[in-house]
């Protein structure tokens, strides 16, 4: 399975997509809303694990953008 990982702060960042991974999934990561929104459009993901106060554009405004 195939996640996009979009949160902030580094640290999160990496122990998540470390554990994450652990469990085999195969993982993408995100800085900020921007940077996460343009992961989305450019590959297929199977789920987004989206934070929700984000730099530059939050997790809402990013769902909202998303394709349904």
């Amino acid at each position: 399975m195939k996640l996009l990982l979009v949160e902030d702060d580094p640290l999160l960042r990496q122990s998540l997509a470390a554990s994450l991974r652990e469990e085999n999934y195969a993982v993408d990561m995100a800085a900020d809303g921007m940077e996460g929104l343009q992961k989305a459009q450019d590959s297929a993901y199977d789920a987004i694990v989206l934070d929700v106060m984000l730099p530059y554009l939050d997790g809402w405004q990013v769902l909202a953008r998303l394709p349904p």
